[in-house]
Formats: structure tokens, sequence, C-alpha cells
């Protein structure tokens, strides 16, 4: 299939799957003409990555057990596991700087509440 068929029955933009192609994520092969021809199997292949993208995932770490998972389960990739720890700690630390500016957010809006109500109690 074409580049523009694959992009329609992914989902994913012509851009998209060229940057895929040069990621090494996908393969097409070329035609006499120049095009790109991707297999049946490409739709999978894409499917695949936007799943691991959606998980907040880089296409360097894609690439590192995309290959893996589509012919295997994830539970027999040894790459996979130490690649989601990674992420889910990365998440954690930015949940925790999250919290800690929402932290000062809560006591700057607080602190000038106080003061208004300061200012308006003097007003009287």
């Amino acid at each position: 299939m074409k580049i523009g068929e694959l992009s329609l029955r992914t989902g994913v933009s012509i851009r998209s799957l060229r940057y895929y192609e040069q990621q090494g994520l996908i393969t097409p092969v070329r035609s006499e003409n120049g095009y790109r021809e991707y297999s049946p199997f490409a739709e999978e292949q894409v499917k695949s990555i936007k799943l691991y993208l959606n998980l907040g995932l880089s296409t360097e770490q894609i690439a590192g057990f995309l290959q893996c998972v589509l012919k295997n389960k994830e539970a027999f990739c040894r790459e996979v596991l130490p690649i989601y720890r990674q992420k889910l700690d990365e998440i954690e630390t930015q949940i925790q700087l999250l919290n800690n500016i929402k932290s000062n957010l809560e006591e700057r809006i607080q602190s000038i509440l106080d003061e208004q109500n300061t200012i308006e109690g003097e007003s009287y």
C-alpha cells in the first residue's frame, strides 16, 4: 500500500509516517518510480507505535523494543520493562514537581486573599 493509504488506515499523518521511517520504526520498499510501498504488516506496526507514543515513550525508546513486541508478547521482551519503569519514574518526578508548584500557587492565592480581606476590613 502507498503512504497515503497507510495514513488513512492508521489515522497517522503522512509527515509522521515519514518521521517513523527516518527513525527506523517502519521500512517501506521503494518501487521503480520511487514511491514508498508498505506491506500490510505496516498497519500493525504503526498502530503499535501509536500505542507506545500514547504511553509517553519516545521513538528512540520504541525503536529499542518494537521488533520484539511485534513478534512476541511484551512479557517476553526484556527491553520493555526497564523502559516502562524509567518512564514511570519520570512521571512520578513530574507529578512531584507539579504538586510543589500547585502548593506554591495555592499559598500565593491564599496570601493574596488574606491581604485583600485585611484591607477590606480596615476600610470599614
